[in-house]
């Protein structure tokens, strides 16, 4: 499997993640929909960080040198390097002070608007917006606003829309199958924000890293290194590592920011692979173990997948109320949703509401949930994660009479392809039943023998 890792030993910023990248060799002609959409153009260099040589990207606004990102000590040494790319007239780069945050300052709906204006690829629109839907509820959380009325400073200057849509649009031109990012450091010390004076990391940054799928640490030095830009590129696109995974590396590219640290290359590092398993005649026992301690899934058992679990008691929510809760919560991003009949104080009659979503979903789900049932608190359990067959579906012919009928058919397996559960859908049976006057049960006998009889023997066919 094609992978790309990125090692955030040092940090990570939009345009670090986005000069990585073409270090890690994607074509920054890809770059050309945002110069198009928007009065920025992008200049490529390289620079040297602590001996190591790195790629630089900058968005020229207005003819001046904006440092991307918006944030603080990840832009770039424009003494060092020149333009080249999708602009690469040196003499139109500018004046070499950096200016942050040009341009119009936007609300999350007014990006969202501005990015969906840009005709871009399917895939490279949805890395965007969820990219910024992160920036978006982790500033809704941390002022108190809701989603759509959150204003963004630094992050919706048209730099910053340079960043993301950047990474999005250089992602999808160096075409991985899966990304990965090992712990990013996140600095120490306070930063400086328009609000004041924050300890690092900012507050932004904490809440989309409690809602992505990767790691932060401390350090190594007290300066900001993890911008919120760069930590919802990471959460949009990147699954956590605890290390570099297994790799054949194929080519590694580094992304340099600003500053320049005595003991510590002040680079964002990708690596581009292989990231298939070790031949059959390794240690399979202990390949499962490196593959588990990575978080990566390991062949023969289920899928690891991060979740939020929400929970409320209800002692007065009306029938028809909870049975809607189903659609409801879903259409805000639940995966499941249970309803459990409890004893309450007072020896009360009540209902335990538990519902299962993705972190990223959990704020509007909560807020979903609170709105529908009128519950004064919603509270998010311990459970971080939850292990899941792969799944798909496969269309069962049951012929009755001459007539043919067709049945969806959910079939269950480990993550090495191995069947272990074969189910009928109900309501596909239940309509079948009720056409041909079988029992239900017989239906849903039958069309999983047919999709049993269809498997090879190896995952579980007969």
């Amino acid at each position: 499997m094609r992978t790309l890792v990125f090692d955030g030993r040092t940090g990570a910023a939009g345009d670090m993640i986005c000069a990585a990248l073409i270090a890690a060799g994607a074509d920054p002609d890809a770059l050309a929909p945002v110069s198009d959409a928007l009065p920025v153009r992008y200049a490529v260099g390289e620079v040297e960080k602590n001996g190591i040589r790195a790629t630089t990207v900058d968005v020229l606004v207005d003819d001046r040198t904006v440092e991307t990102d918006g944030d603080h000590d990840h832009g770039h040494d424009h003494s060092h390097g020149h333009a080249h790319g999708p602009d690469n007239d040196p003499s139109t780069s500018g004046s070499d002070e950096p200016a942050e945050g040009a341009g119009v300052h936007r609300s999350y709906r007014e990006v969202v608007d501005l990015v969906e204006s840009m005709g871009l690829p399917p895939a490279v629109e949805s890395t965007a917006l969820d990219a910024f839907e992160l920036l978006g509820r982790a500033e809704a959380s941390v002022h108190g606003t809701d989603l759509d009325e959150t204003h963004f400073h630094e992050v919706g200057a048209d730099d910053a829309i340079a960043d993301v849509v950047g990474a999005a649009l250089l992602l999808a031109d160096l075409g991985p199958e899966r990304v990965v990012t090992t712990p990013v450091a996140a600095g120490g010390g306070t930063v400086e924000m328009s609000h004041g004076t924050y300890p690092v990391p900012a507050p932004a940054t904490t809440e989309i890293a409690s809602r992505a799928g990767f790691r932060i640490a401390g350090g190594p030095i007290d300066r900001e290194l993890l911008t919120p830009t760069g930590a919802a590129i990471l959460g949009a696109v990147a699954d956590g590592f605890d290390a570099v995974p297994d790799l054949a590396v194929e080519r590694a590219g580094y992304g340099a920011g600003d500053a320049d640290f005595e003991r510590h290359p002040n680079v964002l590092r990708a690596l581009v692979g292989d990231g298939r398993e070790p031949g059959p005649d390794g240690d399979r026992e202990k390949r499962d173990d490196d593959r588990a301690r990575a978080g990566q899934p390991v062949d023969g058992r289920l899928a690891h997948d991060d979740i939020a679990v929400l929970e409320t008691n209800l002692d007065d929510a009306a029938p028809e109320v909870l049975g809607g809760l189903q659609e409801t919560l879903s259409r805000a991003g639940a995966r499941d949703v249970t309803i459990v009949p409890t004893t309450m104080k007072k020896s009360r009659p009540g209902h335990l509401v538990k519902v299962i979503c993705k972190p990223a979903d959990a704020e509007a789900v909560a807020e979903r949930l609170a709105r529908e049932t009128g519950t004064l608190g919603v509270r998010q359990s311990g459970a971080s994660h939850r292990w899941i067959a792969d799944r798909a579906f496969e269309t069962a012919t049951l012929r009755v009479d001459g007539e043919d009928h067709e049945v969806d058919v959910k079939v269950a397996s480990t993550t090495d392809g191995e069947v272990y559960d074969v189910s009928g859908e109900y309501d596909d049976a239940a309509a079948v039943a009720e056409a041909t006057g079988l029992p239900i049960r017989e239906v849903l006998r039958r069309v999983e023998a047919e999709v049993r009889e269809q498997l090879p023997r190896e995952q579980g066919g007969r």
